[in-house]
């Protein structure tokens, strides 16, 4: 079944098995977190693994899904970071008539596949895509998790602005920056853009501008400073990803639609340059890429700042390229 979070919400109890999918990583960590507590799972019946491991703990698993909980209530499964490469053992498990566990697995950007086949294809088992918000889905998102948490009733245009140019691209970053500007404003009732500025995420938004705008328009010097005082700071290589998936993104709609989406003035006249000097079929490419990179980013023994670092050189380096054609 293809569900929406509206059949999430009322649905997650009566289905064997969630295949929880898309571009959101944050939103994607949050319905997985929000199945557990709607399903009441306790901690002793919950087992939690990545696809990496299926494959050498089947047994275990199999073992684990089809015997009932020792401590009474409902036993959970969670099998993170899914590909079409784990359907095989997966149908085997939410399918079986033995399973005595409800499966959540999650996934990034799945195309159209096996695994997503089998989860809508399939009875008694369902699947949900997490997609990234757009600005108008964004904007009611920020209105009401303010007004919620902190009973604002104004935000000025600029402060609107300027979060709906950094937020976006996960919904558990974009929730944690909303917190932070709830709590700072406090019985002010209003958020303009200098509480905006003062209530930035932990990695810099205006490093964090400088590396995806630079990278995507081919300035390439600045690509690399701007992402070396990312590293320095402490920023989580797969959050990094995560930006660049949504920035490309991004951009792919403006290309493809012709459609500029509402900029913070420092970084349009990059953005423009971007649109107007890469092609969507790159565009497209360069995703799929960026979910690789976020598997071998979480894969044991590479190290992901090396990673990042090499890919954002030859993705700038394409850019420069890409920008001296035009020119000529």
């Amino acid at each position: 079944m293809k569900w929406k979070e509206s059949d999430f919400n009322s649905g997650i109890a009566n289905v064997n098995a969630v295949l929880i999918y898309g571009q959101d990583a944050g939103l994607v960590d949050e319905l997985c977190d929000k199945a557990i507590e709607k399903l009441e799972i306790e901690k002793g019946n919950l087992l939690a693994l990545d696809a990496n491991e299926l494959r050498d703990k089947q047994d275990a698993v199999f073992a684990e899904s089809f015997s009932p909980s020792m401590f009474g209530g409902r036993k959970a499964v969670v099998i993170s970071g899914a590909g079409d490469s784990d359907t095989k053992i997966i149908s085997e498990l939410v399918t079986s008539s033995s399973l005595c566990a409800t499966v959540i697995v999650t996934a990034g950007d799945l195309r159209v596949g096996s695994l997503r086949k089998l989860f809508e294809d399939e009875k008694n088992i369902a699947a949900i895509a997490c997609y990234t918000d757009d600005a108008k889905t964004l904007e009611a998102l920020i209105h009401k998790e303010l007004s919620a948490q902190a009973g604002i009733r104004q935000v000025t245009p600029d402060a609107m602005s300027y979060m709906l140019s950094h937020m976006g691209g996960d919904r558990g970053i974009t929730r944690s920056f909303l917190q932070k500007i709830a709590i700072y404003v406090s019985d002010k009732h209003v958020v303009d853009l200098e509480d905006v500025e003062k209530c930035l995420p932990d990695t810099s938004a205006t490093s964090a501008d400088d590396y995806m705008y630079s990278l995507t328009a081919g300035h390439m010097n600045q690509t690399m400073v701007a992402l070396d005082r990312l590293i320095y700071s402490g920023a989580d290589a797969n959050l990094l990803v995560r930006m660049l998936y949504n920035h490309f993104t991004k951009l792919l709609t403006a290309v493809a639609d012709g459609q500029l989406p509402k900029l913070f003035w420092k970084v349009a006249d990059k953005f423009n340059m971007a649109v107007k000097i890469w092609p969507e079929e790159e565009i497209v490419n360069v995703l799929l890429k960026l979910n690789d990179l976020e598997r071998m980013c979480r894969t044991k023994g590479l190290q992901p700042g090396i990673l990042i670092r090499d890919f954002s050189l030859k993705l700038s380096a394409r850019a420069a390229k890409l920008a001296l054609k035009r020119r000529k």
